[in-house]
């Protein structure tokens, strides 16, 4: 720590695990800067809900100023963070000038893997902001606005095949929403064509969906796919990403929406700090979450390579950022107290949950196992808990009740054009 009155801490990222750690360490006699790239912090496992038309994205992202006002020892800055100057204790920025710290906590995220195949992006696009949510929400609905006007039945085909590749839980909530929205909310909207003709495929390289739960739970999910009018394609790796379809097994797939669940990689985190990192590219942390060799810089989150107990990685969703943040936090106060440091950090699995649709969904707490309604219930509780505030709370909660009583989603805007100004753009 400096010798100054006040120790900077800088953290980087206003995701659930930099968040978590700016509140927690907020009432100690440090200065935090919280620097984003956004100005917004986003509950991420919702996103997929504003793609789908369920949600506007007022109700699942917040100001980091207004959920931070109430500390005066936080400053926000938005910027973008290019790298780490550790000999000097410096973070970059573009094109501002650099911030010194004494404690620097990486939270920093992650970003689409395509596999070496970056080229697939501009037509595989996947959702890890709003402002990707909303370019696939527009996408979707573009597709049946096209899809009014062909009169060739192979050209409309197109336009009304939706192709989700990877079958993790985004992928499987992805194709359940995209199939409700063409099966029930939007039939009777279109004049020259039925929406319950409309194809969604789901494809999965690996031999089952939704691997991280249990064969009963995936086998599960993908019956009530199926019941959905869901296709689901197992087994069957994807070659090519072009903007008329897939090359899927060998063979052409016809698809003008193509949407990419199938992988994530880290922030370039591990590059700032020349720190060794997984194939994914997240930094392989000390058991207190440290980067190698460096006491005073943190790595949480995404961004981090954290074996559980079991030996497997800590999954990157938000209990486990929230939980590392706060254990990071905890550490940092210890020191300044000149207290002993708390034992290495362990994960607590609170359980993992995925949707499957509107009125299913699987659960899996380890002690019990749900599926059905009774766990969709569940899911939707456990995830307006999570929210912050209230009115958003009781918006997303209403939200749901409408679209499960009436099948009808409100959200479904076509805001912006794709660039080029027309659909066929892409």
């Amino acid at each position: 720590m400096s010798s100054g009155p006040e120790p900077h801490i800088v953290i980087v990222g206003a995701g659930f695990g930099g968040l978590e750690a700016a509140r927690n360490l907020a009432d100690g006699p440090v200065r935090i800067t919280l620097i984003d790239q956004r100005n917004h912090h986003l509950f991420q496992p919702l996103l997929y809900q504003v793609a789908t038309a369920s949600l506007p994205t007022s109700e699942i992202a917040w100001p980091i100023r207004f959920l931070l006002r109430g500390h005066k020892n936080v400053t926000t800055l938005l910027g973008t963070v290019m790298g780490v100057d550790k000999d000097n204790k410096q973070v970059l920025l573009e094109g501002e000038p650099p911030i010194a710290f004494d404690t620097l906590i990486l939270a920093t995220g992650a970003r689409h893997s395509y596999f070496g195949h970056d080229e697939w992006e501009p037509y595989a696009p996947g959702v890890k902001t709003l402002e990707d949510a909303t370019r696939i929400r527009r996408r979707i609905l573009s597709a049946f606005e096209q899809a009014e006007w062909e009169t060739a039945p192979e050209r409309r085909a197109e336009w009304l095949t939706f192709v989700i590749i990877g079958a993790g839980p985004t992928g499987v909530e992805l194709a359940g929403t995209i199939a409700e929205l063409a099966h029930d909310t939007l039939r009777g909207d279109f004049r020259n064509f039925d929406t319950r003709s409309a194809r969604v495929i789901l494809v999965e390289a690996g031999p089952r969906i939704l691997a991280g739960f249990t064969e009963d739970l995936s086998a599960y999910a993908e019956r009530a796919l199926n019941g959905l009018g869901v296709e689901v394609r197992l087994g069957q790796p994807v070659s090519e990403c072009r903007a008329d379809g897939i090359m899927l097994d060998g063979a052409f797939l016809p698809a003008r929406t193509i949407l990419w669940a199938a992988g994530v990689a880290a922030s370039p985190a591990a590059e700032w700090l020349g720190a060794a990192a997984d194939r994914a590219g997240r930094v392989r942390v000390e058991p207190d979450l440290s980067a190698p060799g460096e006491p005073d810089i943190f790595v949480i989150g995404d961004t981090a390579f954290v074996a559980g107990a079991d030996g497997k990685p800590v999954p990157g969703i938000a209990p486990a950022a929230k939980q590392q943040g706060r254990y990071v936090a905890g550490l940092i106060k210890a020191r300044l107290r000149g207290k002993p440091a708390p034992p290495p950090f362990g994960y607590r699995n609170a359980g993992n949950l995925a949707t499957i649709g509107k009125r299913a969904a699987i659960v899996d707490f380890g002690w019990i196992k749900l599926r059905g309604r009774l766990a969709w219930w569940i899911w939707g509780i456990a995830h307006i808990f999570f929210l912050i505030g209230l009115r958003n709370r009781l918006a997303v909660a209403l939200n749901w009740l409408w679209i499960y009583v009436s099948g009808h989603r409100s959200a479904r805007l076509i805001t912006q054009r794709e660039p080029g100004g027309s659909q066929d753009a892409r």
